[in-house]
């Protein structure tokens, strides 16, 4: 049976705690709803209010350019193009870029075609089959087999800004770096109005711009996975970096006591099951940070440390099923807030 709440959307998987320093250096918000969540931008400098709106701009025209959804972006004419090629704006072409480098990295299980796929799911609240009453959608075997052909990042070609899916069934989607994209503009344009401390969140995807006024980091709380109130499982602190979570308590229901999140495996087209419930990464970049979170998850606690620790400039905070927190060897747990 599904059970009471069958599904839960967690609109920040991080947190971030606010205080206030003093005459124009209150933290001034705006709030919008972008890319299916709650997106939030805070500066401290209370005159520059403006800027709040022109970040709220920016996110609409990402949106409208990168959405699989919004008909007319530049996603949603590669993935309707039948194979045909299509031009494209040059930021979309070297998103796409990146995001194969992780397709690559990851030896296919990121996989930005995966689109085929997960579109299968439902795992959100105004969806068909998501009502408390209603009964969960899970896709048949059969409708998983079948879209699993259409998936391979290789089908992906792009040649200056023109794209190409060489399979016509073939479908793409940047969800799990195009926030991470979107807060990195967004943090250019905050630096270019001369705003030295800010913060973005976009639903979870946290970019700190510099510090606090008073030169004091950011704290910023990783949710303990499924509490419903949010309360943090540690503290970090964070100054001038980004911190993006991936998790299996971000999108999810249950079904006859079985859970089934939207981090799917690329092989069986089902949930992944690897004992992670939840990865974050900290980074001074949130393009990278956004799609490490997934890649490490999708890689596992093991192989997805292994990749933490190869690379320069990242850390990271892997919470196994257990509860326990494993953190790389850059960030002890002497240097979080909460410990």
């Amino acid at each position: 049976m599904l059970k009471k709440i069958p599904l839960f959307i967690i609109l920040a998987a991080l947190t971030v705690f606010l205080d206030g320093c003093g005459k124009n250096r209150e933290p001034v918000t705006k709030t919008g709803f972008y890319f299916d969540t709650v997106i939030q931008v805070t500066i401290y400098d209370a005159g520059k209010k403006d800027c709040l709106d022109e970040c709220m701009e920016l996110a609409e025209a990402y949106e409208k350019m990168l959405s699989p959804s919004i008909e007319g972006s530049d996603i949603w004419n590669i993935n309707h193009s039948g194979g045909a090629p299509v031009i494209v704006s040059e930021e979309t072409a070297d998103l796409l870029k990146t995001a194969l480098t992780y397709c690559e990295m990851s030896e296919g299980r990121i996989d930005l075609t995966m689109e085929t796929v997960s579109r299968l799911w439902h795992f959100h609240p105004d969806e068909p089959g998501n009502a408390e009453t209603d009964a969960a959608i899970i896709p048949g075997p059969d409708s998983i087999a079948e879209a699993l052909e259409h998936v391979d990042y290789h089908n992906l070609l792009i040649d200056g800004n023109t794209v190409t899916l060489s399979d016509p069934e073939s479908q793409i989607s940047l969800g799990f770096i195009a926030k991470g994209y979107i807060a990195d503009q967004m943090k250019n344009h905050l630096l270019s109005r001369n705003i030295q401390s800010a913060i973005i969140n976009l639903g979870g995807n946290l970019l700190a711009v510099g510090t606090k006024p008073d030169g004091s980091p950011f704290q910023f709380g990783i949710q303990t996975p499924f509490d419903r109130q949010g309360t943090p499982i540690t503290v970090l602190s964070v100054s001038d970096q980004s911190a993006v979570s991936s998790g299996v308590y971000e999108r999810y229901f249950y079904l006859d006591d079985v859970l089934y999140h939207h981090i799917l495996d690329t092989k069986s087209g089902y949930p992944i099951q690897n004992n992670l419930l939840g990865v974050t990464i900290l980074s001074d970049s949130s393009t990278v940070g956004d799609a490490l979170s997934t890649t490490c998850f999708v890689l596992g606690p093991e192989e997805g440390m292994r990749l933490i620790e190869s690379l320069e400039g990242v850390e990271a905070v892997f919470i196994t099923d257990d509860y326990v927190l494993h953190y790389s060897g850059g960030l002890s747990p002497k240097e979080d807030a909460n410990r």
